[in-house]
C-alpha cells in the first residue's frame, strides 16, 4: 500500500514558503510516544495554528490510548480508493491512514502532527515538503521493562523484539530525538519544546 497517487502536495500549496510543517511523531513500542502526543496536545489546545491528526485505523474505537477513528477493512479501502488519505500503511495486521484534510491546515501556514510509523516515513517524506520527525526513544532497559508491564509478551519475547529493533530513524530525515527513559515531565518539556520550535519558523 502506497501514499495516495492522487493527492498532489505541490499543486495544493505546500511547497510555498508560508506552508505549515507536518510533525510526525514516531517511535518503538513502550518508548511511551502516545502519551507524550496527548500531553502535548492538551498543552496546545485552542490553538489555532497547531492541528493533531485523528488517524483513521481499522481497530476498535476504544483499543489503545490514541483517539482515533475507527474503521472496517472495507471502509478502509474505499476511504483510500477515493483519496481520502494523505498518507496509509499497513503495520501489525492494522491499516493507518492519516485524512488529506490536513493539507488545508498546512496550506494556512500551521503546525501539524500526527502520530506516524518509521516504516512509513518515506511515504510522508513524499507526501510533505516540510517535514519533521520526532523521535522518540528510551533505553532499552527501559523498553523492556514497560513492555513486560503490560503483559503481553514473555520476557524472552519482549529481550528478542528488543535486540531485532532500532531505536534511530534511518534515512535522510529531518529527526528531533526525544529520550523518555526518564521522568514523564522532562519528556513532556522536550516535546513541547520541539513543536514550539517549529511554530515559530
Amino acid at each position: 500500500m502506497s501514499a495516495n497517487a492522487n493527492i498532489e502536495p505541490a499543486n495544493l500549496g505546500l511547497a510555498d514558503e508560508t506552508a505549515g510543517t507536518l510533525a510526525v511523531v514516531v517511535g518503538p513500542s513502550g518508548a511511551g510516544k502516545d502519551t507524550l502526543m496527548n500531553l502535548a496536545a492538551r498543552h496546545f489546545a485552542g490553538r489555532p495554528d497547531v492541528h493533531f491528526v485523528r488517524r483513521v485505523i481499522t481497530r476498535d474505537g476504544d483499543a489503545g490510548n490514541e483517539d482515533h477513528r475507527s474503521v472496517s477493512e472495507a471502509d478502509f479501502d474505499a476511504m483510500e480508493q477515493a483519496g481520502a488519505f494523505a498518507v496509509s500503511w499497513e503495520a501489525h495486521g492494522l491499516k493507518y491512514g492519516i485524512p488529506a484534510d490536513i493539507f488545508d491546515e498546512l496550506t494556512r501556514g500551521n503546525l501539524v502532527i500526527a502520530n506516524g510509523s518509521r516504516s512509513a516515513l518515506h511515504r510522508f517524506q513524499s507526501a510533505f515538503p516540510r517535514l519533521k520527525v520526532i523521535n522518540i526513544t528510551a533505553s532499552r532497559e527501559v523498553l523492556a521493562e514497560r513492555l513486560m508491564a503490560r503483559g503481553r509478551e514473555s520476557r524472552e519475547d519482549v529481550l528478542r523484539r528488543l535486540e531485532r529493533s532500532t531505536l534511530t530513524v534511518e534515512g535522510d530525515y529531518d529527526v528531533a530525538d526525544i529520550d523518555n527513559s526518564g521522568t514523564l515531565e522532562d519528556a513532556e518539556h522536550a516535546i513541547i519544546s520541539a513543536l514550539e520550535v517549529l511554530i515559530r519558523k
